[in-house]
Order: C-alpha cells, then structure tokens, then sequence
C-alpha cells in the first residue's frame, strides 16, 4: 500500500519554526514511502502548496478537515507543541479534537514528536478524553513523555528528539554585506519573541547585547523567526540597547540558516533557533521562556547555564553580564560539545519516522484485513 497521510500542525503563519519543521517531516516521508500522498491542515494553502508540494486542507473548515481524515490512511498531529493549554484552552481542543475525529474515523493516529504541556487539570482530561486510542506517541523530551504516558493508557509514548534536527540546510542568496554585517565582524544573532514581563526582559536583552558590543567588538542582528510580531518584539529590544544592532528583513528557511551558521554565539528563546543552531554546531545561550526550551537544554545536556528565565524575578545586569562573558569565553567548547552529542539527537530524530513507519506498515494490515472482511461479508 502506499500511504496516504494527512499531518495536522501550526503550519501555514509564517512561523520559521514550525515551517523547519514541515519540511523535514514531508521530505522523511518521501524518502521512505516513494510516491505517497501528503495532505497538510494550513493557514495558507497556497503557501503550503506552492513550498512543500502537497496536498492541502483550510484548516479552519471543520466540514473540510473531517473530509480529508476520512482520505487518510493515516494521521499525524505534530510535531510542535501542540497538546497544550498555555495558549488557550480552545487551542487544545482543537488540535485534540481531530486526533478525536481521526481514531473515530479508525484512522491510525500518531502524536508525532510534540512538546506536551502545560497542562492544567482541564488540559488534562481534555487529552485524556480526546486521545484515548491514539496508535502511537512520540515526545522531544523526557518531561513530555512523564506528562503524557499515564494520559494515554495502552498507548506507548516514546522520547525522541525534534525532527529538525535532521535539517539540511540550502542554498539560497544571501548578501549580509548589504545589511552592515561584513564577513569579519564577529556576528552575534538573537532570535526574540512575545513573552510575559516583556518591558523588563527587554531591558535585560539590551544589558547582555551592549556587554557583546563594548567588550567583544561583536556585531549583533537580531532575526524574526516568527514574521511580524517577532520583529515587533526585537524592535522593542533594539530601542532599549546604547549599541546599534541591526534588525534583519524575514527570511526564507534556507537564508536563516546561513545567518545562524554565520554567528559566533546565538542568544535565543525561539526553540527552533537552537535547535538550527546546536544542529550547526554553533554555541548558544537561551532564555528559557517556556518549559520545551528548558526541556530541549536538559536533553542536549547543555553545559551553559541559561542566560535568565524571561518572566521571573531577574538577575541584575552585573550578573547578566558575567553569564554573557561566560557564553563567549566558553564558545569553542560548548561547540564541541553540541558536534559530539549530534549523532545521538539525530538517531533519536530518526526514531520519529521509524514509529511511524511501523504504524504504517501494522495500520495498513489492519485496513487491508478491515476491506477484505466487508467484502467477504458482502
């Protein structure tokens, strides 16, 4: 058989990220099911369509989605972080309720390398309600897998690692030159976004950026991984900074990738910045705005502390400086580090599409049983 699969996710905002992240998932399932139909839940269809060439459903259309389950051999929801309520709990529902519909449908489903939580006791039963007989369940970290399992009863919920860390970067034109960044500046990239207690966080960005500048002559750009409102959020920062950094235009998945390639150190709280960045090799240090990202530093065995926490009580700017000292006197080793622990990640990245693929293979013995039984009854 070959499969047909439709991947529901946050796919189609503009989100670098999440994009990353689609485009390793559909070029793995390529790779093993030559010739397979691939149908993507999107915000922009034409979008989607046109980057990825597939098969895509207006995920906002209830009456469409449940069409397009009912096309599927099978369901994948994620990767991301999806079985959350953070967000909202409306979200949740959302994302829980078509893997609802899909094992409804008896369609094999499969959580696919999502961050789970947080969760509150609503968030809770909603997943347990929700994704009661799902196939399969991988999680990016151990957190998510001590979340979910006793959630999912029956179902084995297995700690893999984000499938971007299986990303090939591109070529694709690139002129930084043109955006005051010369080759032997010694660039330093920051990726932001929308976080609580944001006047004061920014401060602190700011403190850790001037301290870059005035000891270490280093050129900093900050980059929108997320559109619009990340740029928004960096410009808020840039305003707070004595030095001039520079905010660089939105660009294609391949161009982040060089610039990021380019940098000495990355300062991020976009998970998916280090996640480009260790899968690089190139040294960071987070802020750890939400627990995925603590998560994915607990995984990577990360020997750097985080540079703070955005949205506690925050440490002052003498110590933010001495940590941003401590990143860049660290950096050869702690790229070092991310080259010997890549193999590992990467095995364990691949271990998503292999769960995957013995969905596909039991899955579709049970349809193809599923058929012939209607048809001997017939």
């Amino acid at each position: 058989m070959t499969p047909r699969f439709l991947i529901s996710g946050y796919y189609g905002f503009g989100n670098l990220g999440d994009e990353a992240l689609l485009g390793v998932v559909v070029a793995e399932l390529r790779r093993r099911h030559a010739g397979c139909a691939i149908d993507v839940l999107t915000g922009d269809l034409a979008g989607t369509a046109a980057a990825y060439a597939v098969e895509v459903t207006p995920r906002a259309d209830a009456r469409a989605v449940r069409r397009a389950i009912g096309r599927a051999d099978v369901v994948i929801s994620g990767g991301g972080g999806l079985l959350q309520n953070a967000t909202s709990l409306r979200s949740l529902i959302y994302y829980a309720g078509i893997i609802r519909v899909a094992i409804g449908a008896k369609k094999p489903t499969m959580i696919f390398a999502q961050s789970v939580g947080p969760l509150d006791f609503w968030g809770k039963a909603v997943v347990r309600q929700f994704c009661r007989g799902v196939a399969r369940a991988t999680v990016r970290d151990e957190r998510s897998r001590t979340l979910l399992t006793p959630l999912l009863a029956g179902t084995p919920v297995e700690r893999t690692a984000d499938p971007v860390f299986l990303f090939t970067p591109g070529e694709a034109p690139l002129d930084l030159d043109a955006e005051g960044l010369g080759a032997s500046d010694p660039l330093v990239v920051v990726s932001v976004r929308r976080w609580q207690g944001a006047d004061r966080t920014a401060s602190a960005i700011a403190t850790a950026v001037d301290r870059l500048v005035d000891a270490y002559g280093a050129r900093v750009a900050f980059l929108p991984l997320g559109g619009a409102p990340d740029a928004e959020v960096s410009t808020v920062v840039i305003r707070r900074c004595r030095s001039n950094p520079v905010l660089l235009p939105s660009y294609s998945l391949a161009q982040v990738a060089q610039v990021i390639a380019r940098a000495r150190l990355v300062i991020g709280m976009r998970l998916h910045a280090l996640i480009i960045a260790a899968r690089l090799g190139v040294p960071f240090t987070a802020l750890p705005y939400d627990p995925k990202v603590s998560a994915l530093l607990e995984e990577l065995r990360y020997p750097l502390e985080p540079l703070f926490v955005p949205g506690t009580s925050l440490p002052p700017s003498q110590e933010i400086e001495r940590r941003i000292d401590a990143a860049w006197a660290r950096r050869d080793e702690l790229a070092a580090h991310l080259r010997r622990i890549a193999p590992e990640v990467e095995r364990l990245a691949e271990r998503n599409f292999d769960v995957l693929d013995e969905l596909v293979t039991n899955g579709g013995k049970n349809q193809q049983a599923s058929r012939a039984s209607r048809v001997n009854d017939g």
